[in-house]
């Protein structure tokens, strides 16, 4: 697996690159839909590939273990040939499902006991398990296993957990680089930074971090809560230590807005349920705003979508029809807003890589920002 920043804007730290994987080659910036069950919710393997142009999804580790579990992810020759996708995917450790699980698990040294959110039975996972079924899983990029603190987290609790993050990380790699993929493809080992929102612990994570030499590195803990100003600083600083020739990874990243000024931070990779939980909700992201297709405004707006947007699904229907989509609990109301906002979020780090090239991002990152949080 290999990196090659293509080019990079003079007045930020935006970079174009190209991460070749063995399910294909991964055009920097960009986003990744999550698909934590085997599935983008709403959006079929088809519509992924030639309407949306995704180059790259998500499972996750927690949810998939629990189910369909391992043997039938093993039997079924990993996750890639289980759900027909074979371009590149990565694979979250299930460290963010542990945070969220704050009171059905506990956390030690040798790793964490939960109770499980389907019928209560209890787990167990450590560093070298969750190694073991990324690897059952078979994904490109395997995340190293971490606490996520939580927002606020006291110093002495942040320190702690960043600590924690890393004495496990050291028995994640000691597990990967000891074991070999199951399915003939090279797999990655992505370590992720923590250190909630203390400048220090993140200059002493993100040093540590630097210091593994893996191929991929991520950062963690944001967007879980914190003001952007503070998720934008703690981003602006990891990236100034983190190695250039790595691509970088900010992890549950987020709005549009929040995605171009990360970029412009130096990120290079983002995933977010965001725009496929929102589209659920009747929420869809255009190029001048934000619209709440739910609202008796657009019921008699027969225009399309976005017309902006390249989205085929979208583009076939108007407003009005969504609208009734919604507003009557259709499915197909679901997979259209669904397609739409993936879609939308596609275009803009294409566009976004566009503009790195040809060297005027700034200026159109500004005229972005202006519109895209914006409620029409």
């Amino acid at each position: 697996m290999s990196f090659t920043i293509k080019s990079k804007d003079k007045y930020s730290k935006a970079r174009a690159g190209i991460l070749e994987t063995d399910h294909g080659a991964i055009q920097t910036p960009i986003f990744m839909p999550v698909g934590t069950i085997g599935t983008v919710k709403a959006v079929e393997q088809r519509e992924l590939k030639d309407d949306i142009q995704a180059q790259i999804i998500l499972g996750n580790t927690y949810h998939l273990y629990l189910r369909p579990g391992m043997d039938i992810m093993q039997n079924a020759g990993g996750l890639h040939k289980f759900i027909n996708w074979d371009r590149p995917m990565l694979t979250d450790s299930g460290g963010y499902q542990v945070y969220s699980l704050a009171k059905r698990r506990k956390i030690k040294e040798e790793g964490v006991m939960f109770y499980s959110h389907i019928d209560g039975y209890k787990h167990h996972f450590t560093p070298e398990s969750i190694m073991d079924i990324q690897r059952q899983i078979g994904a490109d990029i395997m995340m190293a296993f971490d606490e996520c603190p939580p927002y606020p987290s006291d110093y002495r609790y942040a320190k702690n957990s960043m600590e924690l993050t890393h004495r496990w990380l050291k028995r994640c790699i000691d597990r990967f680089d000891s074991t070999e993929g199951l399915y003939g493809h090279k797999q990655i080992l992505a370590p992720i930074v923590q250190g909630s929102t203390y400048k220090d612990l993140r200059t002493a994570s993100a040093e540590f971090i630097a210091e593994q030499g893996r191929e991929l590195n991520a950062i963690g803990g944001l967007s879980v809560g914190e003001p952007h100003e503070d998720m934008y600083e703690m981003t602006d600083l990891v990236c100034g230590i983190l190695p250039e020739d790595k691509p970088r990874y900010l992890m549950g990243v987020g709005t549009p807005v929040n995605i171009l000024e990360s970029i412009a931070l130096g990120v290079d990779m983002f995933d977010c349920v965001m725009p496929t939980r929102n589209a659920r909700h009747g929420m869809l992201f255009t190029s001048e705003g934000m619209i709440n297709i739910k609202n008796s405004k657009w019921k008699e707006d027969f225009s399309p979508i976005d017309t902006d947007v390249k989205c085929h699904l979208s583009n076939s229907h108007s407003k009005a029809y969504l609208h009734h989509l919604f507003r009557t609990k259709e499915l197909l109301g679901l997979q259209i807003a669904s397609n739409h906002n993936l879609c939308f979020y596609l275009k803009l780090v294409k566009e976004a890589r566009k503009h790195i090239i040809e060297g005027d991002f700034n200026v159109w990152k500004a005229e972005q920002v202006k519109k895209l949080g914006l409620r029409l």
